[in-house]
């Protein structure tokens, strides 16, 4: 048997639809099984021996319909049995359409059933504290009803070297090893999904003034202005326990860093999925746009937690639709005051780095 499974767009998205493929390897050892991905997500994906060819969507097809034809051809070439799309829009559509495959698997959507052989309901809330990211694709293995116990966590497989590599890399910054260490989401991908830096700040101060703890960053090269204006902002207290210049060369440097640290806390993004996937506690700042219940995997209030200003002020998301949210999540982020955060922020690290309090 011949399977693709289509998961295009950002890394977080890919890190958690691995688990079709990894459920799929439980089910059908023998198969082939390939996974069609945007060619910069790829680093979360090494290691995975779930997946047998790694196929990539590159920039031509993302902006050229022509391109995207000629992609899609490329792809009917392996003449697929089964082709589940996880990430169901345009693109994914004409992939699918000229597959050829003789069964085909993805979400119900209004005039685009025709597509598929199988078109699973989009379950609107999680019916289990794995969040909607995670449950929407397992339901997209329903219709195989295969006979495993389904893997539910997406998985990151870090190397020998990798780890002698961040090993390394702390003893080069002289990160002190008597410390727990917690990662920082400082920025999102875009404005509207990072929380203001001022507030930041206020956030890093109060774990640098309260525990003794190492803090690394992660951020982009792009983003080095904005990171240094957030360090500007920490108290000096702070700042002695910042390690403001450990970053890795690339995504693979990252998640060998990250397997090093204890917990995360920050802006959600594919930072935080790659952190989960390590089996490490995370603490997210959701942007008032986003809809906690489909990115808040595995909440238990202890290992994993979030917050929302929904969580606070749910009066200023009366009556606002997806897109209206969008455009006010600048000035909704301005309520969304750090003081809101610090409890439960509190709490959290309390449980998981076992009080470590400075004195």
């Amino acid at each position: 048997m011949k399977i693709l499974v289509i998961q295009q767009k950002m890394i977080g998205d890919v890190l958690v639809s691995s688990i079709i493929c990894n459920n799929l390897r439980k089910a059908y050892p023998e198969a082939t099984i390939d996974y069609l991905v945007n060619d910069n997500t790829t680093p979360v994906l090494e290691g995975n021996r779930a997946i047998d060819n790694i196929i990539l969507f590159g920039q031509g097809p993302q902006k050229s319909f022509i391109e995207l034809l000629k992609f899609a051809m490329t792809i009917r070439e392996n003449k697929y049995d089964l082709v589940i799309d996880a990430y169901s829009k345009l693109q994914s559509w004409v992939i699918t359409l000229l597959s050829g495959a003789k069964r085909k698997i993805s979400y119900k959507k209004s005039g685009r059933t025709f597509l598929y052989t199988d078109n699973v309901p989009m379950a609107a809330f999680p019916e289990s504290n794995l969040g909607l990211a995670i449950e929407r694709r397992l339901s997209l293995l329903s219709p195989l009803d295969l006979k495993i116990e389904k893997e539910v966590q997406p998985r990151l497989f870090v190397t020998e070297k990798e780890k002698k590599e961040a090993e390394e890399l702390f003893r080069k910054h002289n990160v002190r090893p008597d410390r727990k260490t917690i990662m920082i989401s400082l920025l999102g991908s875009e404005e509207i999904k990072t929380y203001p830096l001022a507030y930041m700040a206020k956030l890093l101060n109060f774990i640098g003034e309260n525990y003794d703890v190492n803090i690394l960053f992660n951020y982009f090269p792009k983003q080095l202005e904005q990171a240094k204006t957030v360090l500007s902002l920490c108290t000096e207290k702070t700042k002695e326990k910042v390690y403001f210049d450990l970053l890795g060369n690339d995504l693979r440097s990252f998640i060998g860093i990250m397997d090093r640290c204890d917990i995360i806390f920050g802006n959600d993004g594919g930072s935080i999925n790659m952190a989960k996937a390590l089996g490490k506690g995370s603490f997210i700042i959701f942007s008032p746009w986003i809809e906690k219940k489909i990115w808040a995997t595995f909440e238990d209030g202890i290992r994993h937690t979030s917050i929302h200003l929904n969580d606070f002020r749910p009066e200023l998301f009366t009556e606002k639709s997806y897109h209206d949210l969008k455009k006010l999540s600048l000035p909704l982020y301005s309520e969304f005051l750090p003081e809101l955060i610090s409890p439960k922020l509190k709490a959290f690290i309390d449980m998981n780095l076992n009080n470590q309090q400075t004195a």
